[in-house]
């Protein structure tokens, strides 16, 4: 496995990732931690752009466990169908939303272990929701953060959990609370998988990797 960057060049990297956008957010719309919950859940193996779409007007009338039971099971369906596996999401969804309401009175817990043992919940969505709500620096490891982090040598890795201790352990400090959405809108727009476009990028004179593009 490749050695990550050395601190200096993590530091520019991140230095300049935070001049370009200082205050990433996520792009999953919400209106609360539940709805958020919901949605990263909904978003696995599908867009985030997909996801909104569905989730606007489910949103406009659901926003909390107990009117997400209301609404049931086929009534999630129908407001969800366009996104991929939305039978199995539905049925999750359900479930996570008793389970809320019978054991957290209604309420999202802010542990990762509580929310990892939610139906559809696992480690990366668990930290999306702990970064994104409550402010921990916690790393959302998804396909685009695997892809940069090991592109690179910010942050490599076998897989993700290997890259997410990665980010932790080489990624100054100061910038943890952000870098997952730096490096996810970087993943996204910048370093694309096919093809990326290296002319465009920040850190195109540090990053190590061979096959840079030209226009």
């Amino acid at each position: 496995m490749a050695r990550p960057l050395p601190y200096h060049d993590q530091a520019e990297i991140f230095a300049r990732f935070q001049a370009a956008e200082p205050e990433p957010v996520g792009e999953l719309d919400h209106v609360n931690v539940y709805t958020l919950v919901v949605a990263v859940a909904l978003s696995a193996q599908a867009t985030d752009a997909g996801v909104n779409r569905a989730t606007g007007p489910l949103f406009a009338r659901v926003d909390t466990p107990v009117a997400m039971l209301d609404l049931g099971e086929e009534g999630l369906t129908e407001y969800i169908k366009s996104i991929g596996l939305y039978r199995n999401k539905a049925r999750n969804v359900i479930k996570l939303s008793r389970i809320l309401v019978e054991e957290y009175g209604g309420e999202v817990p802010s542990s990762r272990a509580a929310l990892e043992g939610l139906p559809g919940v696992g480690r990366k969505t668990a930290n999306v929701v702990l970064n994104m709500w409550w402010g921990h620096p916690a790393q959302a490891v998804d396909t685009h953060i695997f892809r940069v982090g090991n592109r690179t040598r910010i942050a490599p890795g076998k897989d993700t959990l290997a890259v997410e201790r990665a980010i932790e352990d080489n990624v100054p400090a100061e910038y943890q609370l952000h870098a997952h959405h730096w490096l996810i809108l970087h993943g996204r727009y910048v370093c694309l998988a096919r093809k990326p476009r290296c002319p465009d990028c920040l850190i195109r004179d540090i990053c190590p990797h061979p096959e840079k593009t030209e226009r």
